[in-house]
């Protein structure tokens, strides 16, 4: 497993944001975080990303304690925020460049990977373009160039798509599944259920910071029958076991 989480609890005064029994994820797959806003999805990937100290519980990641080994973890962890985590003043070359040096690249390694970086991603001829010329699209996908540049084999990507058009969202859907096909791990959190349909194998439902499922696209969707025999979507499911929906 390349996370192994064990009675993990969060709170916020009398406000427990994350109660998690148990939850491993394998090495090589789109593990999917499926819930509306206000889930527990953002703190627990806080918590992962080694944003959060304060909470109790057990988590390893890459075989290893994430309070015992946390410089070991977060080189080879990669995370893409919700908000733009980008240096407006520096171009896009310098932003990723910026974050490639944080995780220890220097020199021609880090020239090549800066480069490699952004033509994966599509940037490369926008490299000395400073980020308020961007689109919404064009941001996020360097916000995700930032997070790459030193090839993480954990790369956790929290709500991507928030307010970008559908063909900018279609981009990054294809850049996560290449970077699965590459070898990286993805853990993926959304209240949009059709991109986790889309890309995940294997699906967490999460509300109130508890698993309420999980399962296979197939197997949550063969918890909710239809009469006629027809195939109930994700947004079903969840209102079926939670009551609310994906989106209000």
């Amino acid at each position: 497993m390349i996370i192994s989480i064990k009675n993990l609890e969060k709170s916020y005064k009398d406000f427990k944001a994350v109660d998690i029994k148990e939850l491993n994820i394998k090495e090589g797959e789109i593990f999917g975080f499926l819930g509306p806003n206000g889930a527990g999805k953002t703190t627990t990937i806080s918590i992962l990303s080694g944003l959060y100290s304060k909470y109790s519980g057990d988590i390893k990641i890459f075989d290893k304690n994430i309070k015992e080994d946390p410089i070991f973890i977060k080189k080879n962890l990669g995370v893409v925020p919700q908000d733009l985590a980008l240096i407006d003043d520096l171009t896009a070359e310098e932003n990723v460049k910026f974050f490639g040096e944080l995780y220890g690249l220097r020199g021609k390694k880090l020239k090549e990977a800066v480069n490699e970086t952004l033509e994966f991603v599509g940037l490369l001829d926008r490299k000395k373009d400073f980020p308020p010329k961007f689109s919404g699209g064009m941001k996020r996908r360097l916000n995700i160039a930032c997070a790459i540049v030193h090839k993480p084999k954990l790369i956790i990507f929290d709500e991507p798509t928030v307010g970008i058009d559908p063909q900018s969202r279609n981009n990054i859907l294809e850049t996560i599944q290449k970077l699965n096909a590459q070898g990286s791990t993805i853990i993926y959190t959304s209240h949009y259920m059709e991109e986790v349909d889309a890309i995940c194998s294997d699906i967490c439902i999460i509300d109130h910071g508890n698993i309420i499922a999980r399962g296979s696209n197939e197997e949550l969707k063969s918890l909710v029958k239809h009469e006629d025999g027809t195939e109930a979507s994700l947004e079903e499911v969840f209102l079926k076991l939670t009551g609310r929906k994906l989106r209000d």
